[in-house]
Order: C-alpha cells, then sequence, then structure tokens
C-alpha cells in the first residue's frame, strides 16, 4: 500500500483524510499490523485505482489459505 501512496504523491496523513481513518491506522495498515474492514480496504482499492485483492497481496496468501482451508 505504501507504494501505491508514494505512486500519488500522498502523505500518511492525507491517505487518512481521503478514508476518513487516522494517520494512525494508515501506518498500521502500511506495517501489515491492521487488518481493514470491508470498506475502507474498497475506499483504498477505489482510491488507488486496484483491486482489494492486489492492493493487500491476498494472491500471495491464497496457498496458505488453501492449505488451511482445503478441509471445510
Amino acid at each position: 500500500m505504501k507504494e501505491n501512496r508514494n505512486k500519488k504523491g500522498l502523505t500518511q496523513k492525507q491517505l487518512a483524510e481521503m478514508v476518513f481513518v487516522s494517520q494512525r491506522t494508515i501506518i498500521s495498515l502500511e506495517k501489515g499490523q491492521y487488518k481493514p474492514s470491508i470498506m475502507l480496504a474498497y475506499r483504498l482499492a477505489c482510491l488507488f485505482e486496484t483491486t482489494i485483492e492486489e492492493l493487500f497481496c491476498l494472491a500471495e496468501n491464497k496457498d496458505l489459505e488453501d492449505k488451511n482451508f482445503g478441509n471445510l
């Protein structure tokens, strides 16, 4: 997410204001310490003109998810 923010030329504070969260939330998201709500993920994906999956690298975790949830 930090890469997308930098490409848009936004500070963490500016991004936070645009998606109606605190700067601390953006910092935590960029560090991978916070999982966003669906609404926040959607706002960020729209702002960065990408998908939620691409923005939060869900494809990288697909193998792990398949392994953990394969028996359901």
